[in-house]
């Protein structure tokens, strides 16, 4: 993306400058067991660890055999560990629009004055059986990620607590100057960005369980700096406050949080509900409410590396800004970019979704750019159409992407990579009869 290598230069600086001061509360690193090696039972023995702690933080451990909540076809719920999701998406009755309230994990964040107490969420797993145990998405793919430099190692502590390498920090003040016109560009590549949260070189959300060769999708949402920005303000979507500890959003004392939802298209389906959690690049970070994390930047990619641990989804660089009629609404980063805060989704496209186990939280962003006038540009719904557009000219690789070379997989061989990779863990794609229904229990008590 244009000027986006300069800024990840400069955001990398700042990351290691200002988010651990010699001001900053650090505590004495916990007693570490033994790290074990890996055993036939090691994921059951991880899932026993982070589950008791959730009862031990004031929440209801998830019950593999007796889940408290059993979800139907239609709401297509893809994460059992849901505690609940507010499925309203009209903004002006629920100005963060649809949540999902989930599990939260205590933890400690390895900063270069000692550790940290964090808080963060988990919603996959290499392993079938930890998957199984906590309640969360089975992603085999994400194991191809260890020995690439894009994972972090992990400890126990002598009480059951993770370690992890690296930390977040989420006092800046998240800021974005929409680009002017420039052709059938406008908004789009931003003109400046500050993300509102920046990560450590050595964190990454790709974390090995210590001992074994298990990878979680380890997400932290806060700790003494602030809270992640995807945890939505109780008073609406101004970023006043939006650090606050004491947002009730992020229930510490009953083990939850609730994060606000993007929306995206799949199969030639809206309502493709995911949490945007961390992303290689300052811009996205910026546009999405990530954490800015560079280190994801070394993750193999899809179809470089063998194997791969991510898969490409097509957000598209000009889509349409404004609802035609048709009620298919807006799409686009730019769109995104030119909104306040996050009011606009992008409403990205996507190739997969979990219950296939080629599916991974790690998306490689194959941006594509319309060549024809904004009046005219539909929205893009599925990869097959994506494909079809690409083939007659309609759309085009986005001019900022670093990769020239085309795909060459199953799922396109005409899209070509930016190089910003996005977590983004899938929650849910309900049937249109879900949508303006909550079922569990979306809010913290």
């Amino acid at each position: 993306m244009r000027n986006l290598n300069l800024l990840l230069i400069a955001f990398m600086a700042l990351a290691f400058l200002s988010s651990c001061s010699d001001d900053d509360p650090v505590v004495d690193t916990p007693i570490t067991v033994d790290t074990p090696q890996p055993t036939e039972n090691a994921a059951l023995q991880a899932a026993s660890l982070l589950l008791n702690s959730i009862g031990v933080d004031g929440g209801v451990p998830y019950d593999a055999d007796n889940p408290a909540l059993s979800f139907t076809a239609a709401q297509n719920v893809f994460i059992p560990s849901v505690i609940g999701i507010d499925y309203r998406v009209d903004r002006d009755v629920v100005p963060a629009g649809p949540t999902v309230r989930l599990p939260m994990f205590q933890g400690w964040e390895t900063t270069p004055n000692g550790v940290r107490e964090s808080y963060y969420v988990i919603t996959e797993a290499s392993d079938r059986e930890l998957a199984t145990e906590l309640g969360v998405i089975f992603a085999p793919r994400m194991a191809n990620a260890i020995g690439s430099g894009g994972e972090s190692n992990s400890q126990w502590t002598e009480d059951g607590r993770l370690i992890f390498e690296g930390w977040v920090d989420f006092s800046p003040t998240r800021s974005l100057q929409p680009s002017e016109q420039d052709g059938l560009l406008s908004g789009f590549p931003p003109a400046e960005v500050i993300p509102g949260a920046l990560a450590s070189a050595d964190w990454s959300s790709y974390v090995v369980l210590p001992g074994t060769d298990i990878v979680i999708n380890a997400q932290i949402v806060a700790n003494e700096s602030g809270i992640h920005d995807r945890i939505p303000n109780p008073n609406g979507n101004s970023q006043a406050d939006e650090d606050d500890l004491n947002n009730p959003n992020l229930g510490i004392g009953q083990a939850t949080v609730v994060m606000q939802l993007l929306d995206g298209w799949h199969d030639g389906d809206p309502f493709y509900f995911h949490i945007v959690t961390d992303t290689s690049d300052p811009a996205p970070a910026a546009i999405e409410l990530g954490v800015f994390a560079p280190k994801l930047a070394n993750l193999p990619a899809f179809g470089v590396f063998p194997g791969g641990s991510m898969l490409p989804f097509s957000p598209t660089a000009n889509g349409r800004t404004f609802d035609n009629g048709d009620g298919l609404g807006f799409q686009g980063l730019n769109t995104a970019s030119l909104a306040e805060r996050q009011v606009n989704d992008p409403t990205n496209t996507f190739p997969i979704d979990p219950s296939d186990e080629r599916y991974s939280p790690m998306w490689d962003a194959h941006v594509t750019e319309f060549t024809i006038p904004e009046e005219d540009r539909p929205i893009l719904t599925s990869f097959d159409m994506i494909n079809d557009l690409l083939a007659d000219g309609t759309l085009i690789p986005f001019r900022g992407n670093l990769n020239s070379a085309p795909l060459d997989n199953s799922l396109s061989s005409l899209l070509t990579a930016t190089g910003a990779i996005i977590n983004c863990p899938v929650i849910s794609q309900p049937d249109a009869s879900v949508i303006g229904t909550q079922i569990g229990f979306p809010r913290n008590q």
